[in-house]
């Protein structure tokens, strides 16, 4: 069988083929050439078109990664970028722990076997985020892992800084599309997150939350116990 199922004829599989072998070739040469300077790299590393990978030394993956077309990934970080195996990062995603312009160096990103990001993500981990194994990021998911300061009416917002958090999700989770995760909040594993939800507090495992604020819906199993 071939990489590609469902196509009526030999004649249009053998095209899907070939297109595939054009796309992914150019991505291994470049992924071969960035290799040699990731703090680890084990398996292929495959790099799209206009990406902006910074901060190699900090960045490390333990199996197949994919980096998808203009993708920007801000490597310098305390406990860095730590990727698993089979794990792909959408075209346009972001990931951003720290400032291109110096300051105070964010903590880092650590993601599991077989999770991916779609299309426009933002993954902004100047505070800790740790994703499981078998996580889903559909287009436009936000994480964002700090909040701006603005107790002191008179002061500007942007000069009281900012507070640093954490995001923690577990395995097996499904984030729909432009769905926005707030500092603080952990994901239980199992869960299923609303398209366009707003979390601001914890889910627990085997839930199915949505809204803004999310709430939990119901949960996939009867005892709640998604394993």
């Amino acid at each position: 069988m071939g990489r590609f199922s469902g196509l009526s004829s030999v004649r249009d599989a053998r095209a899907a083929e070939v297109g595939f072998v054009l796309r992914v070739v150019p991505m291994l040469l470049r992924g071969l050439v960035r290799k040699p300077f990731l703090r680890a790299s084990t398996g292929p590393l495959f790099i799209g078109r206009r990406t902006r990978v910074s901060g190699l030394r900090f960045l490390s993956h333990t199996g197949r990664l994919v980096i998808e077309d203009g993708v920007e990934l801000q490597g310098t970080s305390r406990d860095g970028l730590r990727f698993g195996s089979d794990v792909s990062i959408g075209a346009r995603t972001v990931v951003r722990p720290s400032s291109y312009y110096g300051g105070d160096v964010g903590e880092g990103l650590s993601v599991g076997d077989r999770s991916s990001f779609a299309t426009g993500c933002f993954i902004g981990c100047s505070g800790t985020i740790t994703i499981g194994a078998d996580v889903m990021c559909g287009p436009g998911v936000q994480l964002q892992s700090e909040n701006h300061r603005f107790d002191d009416s008179a002061a500007s917002i942007k000069s009281q800084g900012v507070e640093r958090s954490f995001i923690t999700i577990g395995d097996d989770v499904w984030i729909g599309a432009n769905a926005i995760i707030t500092a603080g909040v952990t994901i239980g594993s199992g869960v299923v997150i609303g398209a366009g939800s707003v979390v601001t507090k914890d889910v627990p495992d085997g839930a199915i939350a949505a809204g803004a604020p999310a709430r939990v819906i119901r949960m996939r199993t009867a005892a709640g116990d998604a394993r």
